[in-house]
């Protein structure tokens, strides 16, 4: 594994484990069976978050304005995305242009067969065809890693702690619990409910961070030109904050390129985005230290990936 896959592998024991602590809590707590918890509060997200993940590609568009376009209607970013999805294994999604000035970029859909890769108006006028092939080639690895699926799953089981919370929240008002009180330390009822909901948005977050750290890695070895991704961020990070975006929603930011809603993080750890200043400095540590070599995989066969030499 490489380091994003490793950190994303360790953050996602870490809320996983936080959801099992917080609903062992509650279900001892409402109904001494700390599965009666688990099970219920992870329902209740998982219904939720199903609803989105089918409808993800539907709901994106409409937030947008995103608009499917044919190969004939946007023959730049056609031609890039056809040439470069069987490097990826995959059959060349569909594409869409969103109508705002604002350089940027983002992929979503369920599954390789749902994909979707939209470019913004801004970015295709902001970036040259080096730099749009290697935005695209980012997006790419997005939707080969099943991203959408990954970040569903963080969001679920994040969902499902602050269900929980809710769940004593309200019993606790209204009287519910009963007897079973006795048996769950009230300090520890008060911390888990405090602080775990806010402890599973930040790692969800600090997920979100380390997949976009992945598709760099990924897009920029499979292209085999890093410094091509490293301009293109340079340039979309500088623009995209002399134009803001004015479409979509800040839950969605997690989605584009660069977080095209700055009002929405308070701090880094509240970011849907790792610095792009950090992204840029690994982009050229790549091109200074290994040499890349992609490996090429038919479309819907086995998965790709990058070797260093």
């Amino acid at each position: 594994m490489t380091s994003p896959q490793l950190k994303t592998a360790a953050l996602f024991a870490v809320i996983a484990g936080l959801f099992v602590l917080v609903g062992g809590v509650v279900g001892e707590y409402l109904f001494a069976s700390w599965l009666a918890g688990l099970a219920i509060a992870l329902a209740l997200s998982l219904a939720l978050n199903l609803v989105s993940y089918f409808g993800c590609e539907r709901l994106v568009l409409w937030s947008t304005h995103a608009k499917i376009v044919t190969a004939a209607e946007a023959p730049r970013l056609a031609s890039a995305v056809q040439e470069l999805a069987p490097k990826f294994g995959l059959v060349a999604p569909r594409l869409a242009i969103v109508p705002t000035p604002s350089p940027n970029a983002f992929a979503t859909g369920r599954d390789e067969r749902h994909a979707i890769v939209a470019a913004t108006e801004g970015l295709l006028r902001a970036v040259d065809d080096r730099e749009l092939r290697a935005v695209l080639a980012h997006e790419l690895a997005h939707v080969r890693d099943r991203d959408v699926l990954l970040m569903t799953f963080a969001a679920t089981l994040a969902g499902a702690i602050s269900f929980a919370a809710q769940i004593v929240f309200f019993s606790t008002i209204f009287g519910g619990g009963g007897s079973n009180r006795g048996g769950v330390n009230p300090i520890v009822l008060l911390v888990a409910l405090l602080t775990a909901p806010i402890a599973a948005i930040l790692i969800r977050l600090a997920i979100s961070r380390s997949r976009e750290f992945r598709a760099d890695e990924v897009g920029a070895a499979t292209l085999g030109d890093p410094e091509a991704l490293a301009s293109a961020l340079a340039k979309i990070e500088t623009l995209s904050k002399a134009r803001p975006i004015s479409v979509g929603s800040p839950a969605q930011a997690s989605l584009f390129i660069v977080n095209p809603f700055r009002g929405a993080s308070l701090a880094s750890l509240f970011s849907t985005h790792p610095p792009t200043a950090e992204r840029i400095r690994r982009l050229r540590a790549m091109r200074r230290d290994v040499t890349y070599r992609p490996v090429v995989r038919a479309p819907g066969v086995g998965s790709a990936r990058a070797t260093g030499s």
